[in-house]
């Protein structure tokens, strides 16, 4: 500011006010100043306009999501970036792969960034980490999973449901070997649709088999392997319910390797609906989450909870809906 001002031939406070819109400055004066800061390709920080800001504000939340590798994310990334759009806040997003040492790392740099609030998937339902900055009083929203024990604003989709219906049309399908192939135990998500898939079970009297469950890591290869690992059993199952797209992707890849047609011979239903799932063979049958509007409306929360601090916290739950296509 400080060159610009020299450039110019006016004060820093000038240049200050120029930058800040005030309306009470000679065209001229404003002119210079803007043509200053257009010859120098100056910058103003967000960070230091935020900490002399009378509101405090800086415009700019965080989004924290634990795989951009998966679509699911990215449509909850679109949603964001819409809303936060139409209300003029900028967004820096931060994808820690499942990573606590990476997810600390950073919510460090989003704090020394100034964000006005964060939108974030945390990577257990007690992550100390996230908890700390509710505690601390910055505004949160948490995504597709919430918090144990904290009063917190949190917008998801019911999973218990959603996988309750995909095992229940297997059931109904005439299915009785159903397994699970589960993402990482310890994120919310994961423990809901295993139950929704127990729930399915024992409503059509069907006993639970514990070598029917196996835990990934909610990515391609655990779907890969421990579909395999299903397949290759003595007493296979005679279908699948996959917990999350990049492991439905996986398993699929080990039937048609192995030659097993769908859904004679196994039938598959995958949690997370994507764009492709009409161009795979067959079509397959997925439950879809609303993701666009997760993200949507998690901004949104985000928004009002800046705006609002002590206003008094919302779990949003949205409803699935199962997509019946070829696969089952």
């Amino acid at each position: 500011m400080n060159e610009v001002a020299l450039r110019a031939g006016v004060s820093i406070a000038t240049v200050s006010r120029v930058i800040n819109g005030s309306p009470n400055l000679n065209e001229a004066t404003r002119n210079k100043v803007m043509k200053a800061i257009k010859d120098l390709d100056y910058q103003p920080s967000r960070v230091a306009k935020r900490l002399r800001s009378r509101s405090n504000s800086g415009k700019l939340i965080g989004l924290l999501i634990p795989d951009i590798q998966n679509p699911f994310y990215v449509d909850v990334l679109r949603g964001v970036e819409e809303e936060a759009y139409q209300h003029n806040y900028a967004l820096i997003m931060c994808n820690f792969g499942q990573d606590e040492k990476k997810e600390k790392l950073y919510l460090e740099i989003l704090r020394s960034e100034a964000i006005d609030g964060l939108l974030a998937a945390p990577a257990r339902e007690d992550d100390e980490e996230v908890t700390r900055l509710v505690e601390e009083g910055l505004p949160i929203v948490c995504v597709d999973r919430g918090l144990k024990n904290v009063d917190v604003d949190v917008v998801m989709v019911n999973n218990r449901k959603g996988a309750f219906q995909a095992v229940d049309h297997l059931a109904r399908s005439g299915y009785g070997r159903i397994a699970y192939i589960s993402g990482l135990p310890a994120i919310p998500s994961s423990y809901q649709r295993e139950l929704g898939y127990r729930d399915a079970l024992t409503a059509h009297g069907l006993e639970f088999h514990p070598s029917l469950v196996k835990y990934g890591d909610s990515k391609y290869e655990s779907g890969v392997r421990l579909c395999d690992e299903l397949l290759s059993d003595e007493n296979p199952p005679d279908a699948i319910f996959t917990g999350n797209n990049l492991i439905t992707l996986g398993a699929l890849e080990t039937i048609h390797r192995r030659g097993i047609r769908i859904p004679d011979e196994v039938a598959i239903i995958g949690f997370d609906d994507m764009f492709w799932s009409n161009s795979l063979f067959p079509p397959l049958t997925a439950v879809r989450q609303p993701a666009f509007e997760i993200g949507r409306r998690a901004t949104e929360l985000l928004i009002q909870r800046i705006n609002n601090p002590q206003r008094t916290c919302i779990q949003m739950i949205l409803n699935p809906e199962l997509m019946i296509r070829s696969s089952c």
